[in-house]
């Protein structure tokens, strides 16, 4: 058995889990790092890294120590497409990429030329300044009006319903005890909850985002109590998943999959 170093605390817990596993299964085989480099199209340091947590893996490496084992290659690659998210997400985007905002106004606002000092003693007549004001009012409002709209119209229970507002997705945030509703209805024959359209996206322990809100809701749909709809996969998720798996004739991994998803909009 290899005594491995500790992963590193700031890993995903999504990397983690598949580093794990391949680490598991690099113990159960038996072989060295040297082994392993002899026996795939991958050098010694680079399994170093693989399972060090220190790189992520390529699938084919994951695909090849699978094989060498004897294990189940789907499970593993649906794991890695999991880490591969999360490892994606983790990683910073440098400053020459970072797109810079440029705001332009609607409508100019008319620039009002300095008042000339008055002299001691003398008074300003006040209706030409009022006027002045009143008209600076008038071709400003058009400007501010769209702001005003859009933030009367952001407002509401969730950070959904604001996103749908202004007509974008939200970034999803977790926050602790939030939960969403779930309207679910059939569009052209496949069931849609409103908070995703993916038939794609492998969803495994730890993940996070509106399409877990979108399967937790078919879930509950379909009869599988996933617990509260917050976006999260758990215990009580992972469970329901297993239990429509094993309904719908599906390997029970838990693992939200293409396979799963086509069950879920059913």
């Amino acid at each position: 058995m290899s005594r491995w170093s500790g992963l590193p605390a700031s890993l995903d817990q999504r990397m983690r889990q598949l580093v794990v596993q391949l680490r598991r299964l690099k113990d159960h085989s038996g072989l060295s790092l040297a082994a392993l480099a002899a026996r795939t199209p991958y050098s010694k340091s680079s399994w170093e890294r693989y399972l060090n947590g220190k790189k992520l893996p390529p699938a084919g490496a994951v695909e090849a120590l699978a094989r060498l084992c004897g294990a189940d290659v789907t499970r593993l690659l649906a794991l890695h497409e999991v880490a591969a998210q999360s490892w994606r997400a983790g990683r910073p985007v440098p400053e020459a990429r970072r797109p810079v905002p440029v705001v332009q106004p609607a409508t100019p606002v008319p620039r009002v030329a300095p008042v000339a000092p008055v002299p001691p003693g003398r008074q300003v007549p006040l209706g030409p300044l009022v006027l002045g004001a009143l008209a600076v009012l008038v071709v400003a409002l058009p400007v501010l009006r769209p702001w005003q709209d859009q933030l009367a119209a952001g407002r509401g229970t969730g950070a959904a319903m604001a996103g749908r507002a202004l007509g974008a997705a939200p970034e999803f945030t977790p926050r602790p005890g939030e939960t969403f509703d779930c309207r679910v209805r059939r569009r052209g024959g496949a069931l849609y909850a409103g908070h995703s359209r993916t038939g794609t996206t492998v969803l495994g322990g730890g993940a996070a985002g509106w399409d877990v809100v979108e399967a937790q809701c078919l879930l509950r749909r379909h009869g599988y109590d996933p617990g509260v709809v917050d976006g999260l996969v758990g215990g009580r998720t992972l469970r329901a998943v297993k239990r429509l798996q094993a309904g719908s004739g599906l390997p029970t991994d838990g693992i939200v999959g293409p396979g799963t998803w086509k069950a879920l909009r059913r």
